[in-house]
């Protein structure tokens, strides 16, 4: 029963973040645009939706406003269908609004899934049965979650998430280092699944917080593993099918726009030799781009928005050694094959 329970929360839990991706790109992409047009101080020194820079900058602020809200939204969607819409996304609001930020939105959405599924037990008479779903279950589902968020989970989650990014910012040398590791490692290792939307989903809770160093790690991490496979594609080509070396112009493609999901079929093929090798390469790559202190203030994009990295030259250093450290992984790791005519 645990582990059926366990298992439920951690697929709402991907459920929510999926949804909320779109949110999160496009009003972060649109936010890189209104400072690429208008410079950093477009919050305080243009008329809001003044010009095209401020209006995209502020389009893209409400549309990343969104992340909490449609987070808690779709991971009591996820567990308790369409009741659970309601009462998640005020709970999401609701953290938002309090600065329990991306982590009380979680907790709110799982908390609604929940409270919607016993609030659906609600015995009543056949005559009444639809006013379940159009005022009982969501009148009952939002006033009961403002309470949970208000007077119960509100404080301690906010208390909480402040003391995570307290220390998070308070990082440095060692400390760094671990959290690059294990940033990186979990970023290449299912590329898109469970691991890659937690390390990714961390670096847009410390964004949201204002500190952008982890989404410059993030960046550099997921951008590595195609890069450093096309490069080892084109440095050891007996040690890589005809098809696969005909991918390359695709991973290239994949690297510079930041889509990890280009490695899969190789890590799929020989994933004993690939994984390892990728991991390796993002690891150091998010070590570097916190040893050189580098930010990127966007959630997604690649190269198509790094003139939002703090230090243009230092990003593309570190992007280039881990992209050979990866290539150098595979052409270690990874055993001859026979060449295939294209």
């Amino acid at each position: 029963m645990m582990k059926e329970r366990l298992r439920e929360i951690q697929e709402a839990l991907l459920s929510g973040v999926s949804y909320m991706l779109p949110f999160v790109i496009s009003g972060g992409i649109l936010i890189a645009v209104g400072f690429a047009i208008g410079g950093y101080n477009i919050p305080d020194s243009v008329e809001k939706y003044g010009d095209l820079a401020s209006t995209s900058f502020w389009v893209g602020k409400t549309a990343f406003s969104l992340m909490c809200p449609v987070l808690a939204a779709y991971v009591a969607y996820s567990i308790a269908d369409k009741p659970g819409i309601s009462a998640g996304m005020v709970g999401g609001l609701l953290a938002s609004d309090q600065g329990s930020g991306f982590l009380g939105a979680l907790i709110a959405g799982i908390i609604a899934g929940y409270i919607v599924n016993q609030l659906k037990r609600i015995p009543l008479p056949m005559s009444l049965r639809s006013l379940l779903a159009t005022l009982i279950i969501p009148l009952l589902g939002v006033g009961i979650m403002g309470l949970i968020m208000v007077y119960i989970i509100g404080g301690p989650i906010s208390w909480l998430n402040k003391f995570l990014q307290d220390f998070l910012n308070g990082l440095s040398g060692s400390g760094l280092v671990v959290l690059g590791i294990i940033q990186g490692c979990m970023l290449a290792f299912d590329m898109g699944g469970p691991c890659n939307k937690v390390a990714y989903a961390f670096a847009i809770a410390a964004s949201e917080a204002g500190n952008w160093a982890p989404m410059s790690a993030n960046f550099i991490a997921s951008m590595s593993p195609p890069l450093g496979i096309a490069i080892a594609c084109m440095l050891a080509k007996n040690k890589f099918t005809g098809a696969e070396k005909a991918s390359v112009p695709g991973l290239f493609a994949g690297a510079f726009g930041m889509i990890t999901e280009f490695a899969i079929p190789f890590a799929a093929s020989d994933p004993f030799r690939v994984i390892p090798a990728l991991m390796a390469g993002s690891a150091v790559g998010a070590v570097l781009s916190y040893s050189f202190d580098l930010t990127m203030n966007a959630p997604h994009g690649g190269l198509f928005v790094f003139f939002l990295c703090n230090n243009i030259l230092l990003f593309l250093l570190a992007l280039i050694i881990a992209g050979f450290v990866t290539a150098g992984c595979l052409i270690l790791f990874k055993k001859n094959t026979e060449n295939e005519k294209l």
